[in-house]
């Protein structure tokens, strides 16, 4: 455990000895789902912060999840959202529109950070940066921003969810599970669905119909 938490840090230290304390750690969630957007948090801790247990959101309880959820929004010097929708997804890629939701996450900050410590994948910033492979087990500010965003996306599955229970968003999150298959066959693709991914391109090849079109214009790219 104790190795753990000098490896949560060991990023952000480095950072600090050249005195750079203002750090946002990016992170995304929903490159898998069929349905909805996909969603990056960005979040600023303060210096040297500390939640026993936090690592990469997908290692946690929603339990868990949630709580730690509520600690880091009362915690962070600055936390931004950024989401972008299915369609957007469909127009630029899964790659392309996850990189669009960690820029949009950072310019909803309200501070500006120093430097920024991203999961996996390069950004093309105008501030310094460093990409970090598993970021969002490594760093505690990558994993800060891993659980914004999955809680934050996982919300958004429940509100869907309220509108149209007979697909059961609740439940698999928008993911390819067996059971959202079958309803999605049964029910057939909503408009905030992937029409590029797999199972909802073919179905619609075989002809299935396209639902709900009203939900588009509540949707936001």
């Amino acid at each position: 455990m104790e190795k753990q938490k000098i490896n949560l840090l060991k990023y952000e230290q480095e950072l600090y000895q050249k005195n750079i304390t203002l750090i946002a750690g990016v992170d995304e969630v929903g490159r898998g789902p069929l349905v909805g957007s996909v969603v990056a948090a960005a979040v600023i801790l303060p210096k040297n912060y500390h939640l026993e247990g936090l690592t990469d959101s997908k290692k946690l309880s929603e339990k868990k999840r949630n709580l730690f959820y509520e600690i880091i929004s009362r915690d962070a010097i600055a936390i931004g959202i950024g989401e972008i929708s299915s369609q957007k997804i469909d127009e630029v890629n899964i790659y392309e529109a996850s990189k669009l939701a960690m820029k949009e996450a950072l310019k909803n900050l309200n501070v500006k950070p120093e430097h920024v410590l991203i999961d996996a994948m390069p950004l093309n910033l105008d501030m310094p940066s460093t990409s970090i492979i598993h970021g969002d087990a490594l760093s505690i500010s990558i994993a800060a921003a891993s659980v914004i965003a999955k809680v934050t996306r996982d919300k958004m599955m429940y509100e869907l969810n309220e509108k149209y229970p007979e697909y059961h968003f609740d439940k698999h999150k928008g993911y390819p599970t067996k059971l959202h298959l079958e309803c999605l066959k049964k029910y057939g693709p909503l408009p905030i669905y992937r029409f590029t991914y797999k199972p909802v391109h073919d179905l619609i090849l075989k002809g299935g119909e396209v639902k709900n079109e009203e939900i588009k214009e509540k949707q936001t790219i």
